[in-house]
């Protein structure tokens, strides 16, 4: 209810008020959006809670086959702090992987519009039909293509968009093609060959990382079963012979022995991770 200039009051709609707390709930989102950097990953409590875990999980795991010692779950304790850390780096590549997979296809997707003759406005707001399709509304791509069509209907400049994207992407190949589509653009050439022949180099690229993924994935996987076996084997003679490893448990020379095996373990599992962690320029 508001007053009015001669005293009189009258009642907000119920659709002007959804209306008005729709337009606010965009606003927040696309300053949400734009303020989005994709190569900084925040943990929220729920990924803390479950990276932390996992931390003292593993060093509880790691105690038990090394030591069976609580002091040495106290000490194991202290990295184990840092894990989430380790959690929070590895979400990050996940998401900026994915966000470069689904950068592909938006691109091919422009490609394909531009070449059936849209204009670059038109191109992008197929883009984000697509997308949703493809990833639904809270696809990384899909909520970009969202803010830049928005935007766009604030008469922002695509090219500005596409620059302020690229530079909160962190990803190369999304920085060379902005750099390219924003020369294009504004030289006023031949739009559409240039994109389809950058699209076409950039999914050149986009194949090859795809193909060492997937060569490299058995071997990931294989890594990752060959790093749980020390744990598995000694859990295994355990059960089935009570009291074989207890002269390792309660000697020094057996404390010694333990500590070493479980250094050349960790420097195993840092170098095999080193070995598939291929990187294409």
């Amino acid at each position: 209810m508001k007053k009015g200039k001669f005293g009189f009051t009258h009642y907000i709609s119920w659709k002007e008020a959804v209306l008005r707390k729709k337009e606010n709930l965009k606003t927040e989102e696309n300053f949400r959006q734009q303020e989005r950097r994709y190569e900084k990953y925040d943990l929220n409590l729920r990924e803390w809670i479950a990276a932390l875990s996992g931390g003292v999980c593993l060093a509880a795991a790691a105690s038990y086959t090394c030591y069976r010692n609580w002091a040495a779950f106290l000490i194991f304790l202290i990295p184990a702090g840092f894990f989430p850390q380790y959690c929070r780096e590895y979400w990050r590549k996940e998401r900026l992987r994915k966000l470069e997979l689904q950068f592909k296809e938006t691109i091919q997707i422009l490609s394909s519009s531009l070449s059936a003759g849209y204009s670059v406005e038109n191109a992008i707001v197929s883009c984000q039909k697509e997308l949703e399709m493809m990833y639904g509304p809270d696809g990384l791509m899909a909520r970009e293509i969202a803010y830049m069509t928005g935007q766009m209907r604030m008469n922002r400049p695509i090219e500005t968009l596409m620059n302020e994207f690229a530079d909160r992407s962190g990803l190369e190949d999304v920085e060379n093609f902005s750099r390219i589509f924003t020369i294009a653009k504004r030289s006023g050439g031949q739009l559409v060959p240039i994109i389809s022949h950058t699209v076409q180099i950039m999914d050149d690229r986009f194949q090859v990382k795809e193909e060492l993924r997937t060569l490299t994935a058995s071997r990931k996987f294989e890594q990752k079963v060959m790093s749980l076996m020390p744990f598995l084997i000694i859990l295994y003679i355990d059960t089935s012979s009570p009291g074989f490893f207890t002269v390792m448990y309660t000697t020094f020379m057996g404390r010694f022995i333990m500590t070493i095996c479980f250094m050349v373990y960790l420097l195993s599992c840092y170098l095999s991770r080193k070995i598939l962690n291929i990187q294409v320029g």
